[in-house]
Formats: C-alpha cells, structure tokens, sequence
C-alpha cells in the first residue's frame, strides 16, 4: 500500500493517477482546505483507491493511515508563497510542524522503506546561479513558505539517516496543468473572468521563471525514485527554459479570446517583486535527474498556454 499525503490536491491528485493506473494500492489522506474530492472522482468507489479525510497534525489520523504501508508521498502543504494568503503560523503548522509528525509516526510504527518528499525552488531564495543546481549554497530562503520547506527537507533527511529509510526530495518549479487552482495563471484568468477589460500584474514585469506541466512532472518523480539509489537523494525538477511574466499575461488574454486589454503594473515591492517573498528570477538546473533519463516533453510557455487554456474552460473561482 501506498500513502499519499494530500492526495487530492492538484499535484497529489495527478501522483494518485499515475500510480493506481500502474496497479498499485492508494490510500489518500487529506483534510480537503485547498484538495477536492473532485480531483478524485476518476477512482471513487475503486477497490485501488481509499480515501480518509483526516489531518497531519492529529498522530491518531497518521497512525491510521500508515497502516499497512510501506511507500509514503509526502504532497500535504499549505501551497501560498504569499503571505497575505497563508500566515507564517499556517506555514510552520502545516509544512514543518505536519511534516514532523509524519515522520516520527513512521519511526515509531516502522515498516516505511521509501519516503518521498515535495520541496520547492523557493529553497534557494534569490540565486546567485542560474539555472541553479542541486549543491548551490548558501541556501537562504526569502519567504516563510520557503523555509518551511527547507525545515521540512532538514527533517527529512535526518529521520531517513537514523531510522534506514529511502528518502527522495523534489524541489519544484512552478507545476501546472489541468486541476491546478492557485498560481499567477489561475490569478489572470480569474481576474479577466471579473474584469476582461484590465489585467492587473503584480510587479515590474520583469519577473521569469521556470514552469512545468503536470505530466513531465509526475513522470520526472517516478524515474527519480525508480532509477536512484541513496539514502538520500535530492532533485531538481522543472523545465529547461523560463517564461516572463508579461509574456504569461499574453498567453492568458490570448486563451481567453480578448484583445484590446489594459495590462497593468503594479510596480511591486523590493525591487519590483510582486510581494514580499517573490523569487523575481527562477530557472533549476536539472541535469542531475537528466542524467537518470528523464527530460522534460514541454517548455515553459507551453506549459503555460496549456494550463490557461485548460482554466479558460474549467475556472470555478
């Protein structure tokens, strides 16, 4: 059996897919705050696939669910970067505090051989090397998002050395594609929804950052875990270009089918982020996964108009 912590969000939920399609036993734990049921339905009511809504931080929730497993995809998280969007306090409870808890219900209960754990590029903070690679140092967060993931891969990495289990950590660019429900693409869509007159863009517009569909996504995960080996082992994951801010702005009133909209700047903050916190410039190298025989299918921008195009339809904000 396999457990998949947050399961039936955006990315969990795809990670669910992928696994029960290849014949294996799922079980999703999930509290629902920014998951869906509906990202789901494909495998509701299947003998692949059991569901528990139930909540990291409660040890009896987490001791049910790792009855009987032997894999774990840590995917639960508060996803917001933005503070004005999730709290420090809902960072560390959720991302650090969550992920502990997990952890030491794995060490006490015993019988966990993989472990594997979603990060994030937002690790780095501000790199000083771009595309920027596995061992770049120092790493200096510049949200509280980023750091708790960064606690999180610390906590990690530590319990898989003293309790002998395989720990694969993936920090990730910006994922998209179909179900996603937060992000600057799904931001533009709902903001075009109200107002097909004016985009607001938050920033100078100079901001360009790597993003990554879905499906290289999941199929870069799988061919990490199935082809490394160590103890430890530490990806980057994202694609091998980037795409500016503006040029997303386009993609979306493109998709949409508008023209003559009024795109505006903000101007940001410190320097012209969007927010405190932004990462204004993002590319990962990932030769390191490369190197196994992974690459991704789609570019950035492709990634992008694939991911509006697929909100234009299905935008429920």
């Amino acid at each position: 059996m396999i457990l998949v912590t947050g399961g039936a969000g955006f990315i969990g939920s795809h990670l669910v897919d992928h696994l029960i399609e290849g014949g294996h036993q799922v079980r999703v734990l999930d509290n629902l705050s920014s998951g869906s049921l509906k990202n789901l339905e494909r495998w509701l009511g299947s003998p692949s696939l059991e569901f528990m809504e139930g909540d990291l931080l409660n040890p009896r929730d987490i001791y049910e669910a790792l009855e009987d497993c032997d894999t774990v995809y840590h995917m639960a998280a508060v996803p917001e970067v933005r503070l004005s969007r999730a709290s420090p306090e809902e960072h560390f409870k959720q991302n650090v505090e969550a992920t502990y808890r997990l952890l030491e219900a794995m060490a006490k209960r015993g019988g966990v051989n993989l472990y594997v754990f979603a990060s994030s590029s937002t690790v780095y903070g501000e790199a000083d090397v771009i595309p920027t690679p596995e061992d770049y140092a120092p790493l200096e967060p510049i949200s509280v998002y980023g750091a708790s993931k960064l606690a999180a891969e610390a906590l990690s990495m530590a319990y898989a050395h003293t309790y002998g289990f395989r720990c694969v950590i993936y920090r990730m660019a910006n994922i998209v594609g179909p179900r996603v429900n937060h992000g600057v693409i799904y931001d533009f869509v709902g903001k075009l929804r109200r107002n097909p007159k004016r985009l607001e863009v938050l920033g100078d517009g100079t901001q360009s950052k790597s993003y990554l569909y879905i499906d290289d996504c999941i199929e870069g995960m799988m061919l990490g875990v199935e082809r490394s080996g160590g103890r430890v082992e530490i990806f980057n994951i994202g694609s091998e270009d980037r795409v500016g801010v503006s040029a997303i702005a386009r993609i979306v009133v493109e998709e949409i089918g508008l023209s003559d909209v009024d795109i505006y700047y903000t101007g940001g903050v410190d320097g012209g982020r969007g927010w405190r916190g932004d990462v204004k410039l993002m590319q990962l190298d990932i030769s390191r996964l490369k190197s196994l025989g992974w690459r991704p299918r789609r570019g950035s921008e492709e990634a992008v108009r694939l991911t509006a195009r697929w909100l234009v339809k299905h935008y429920a904000g």
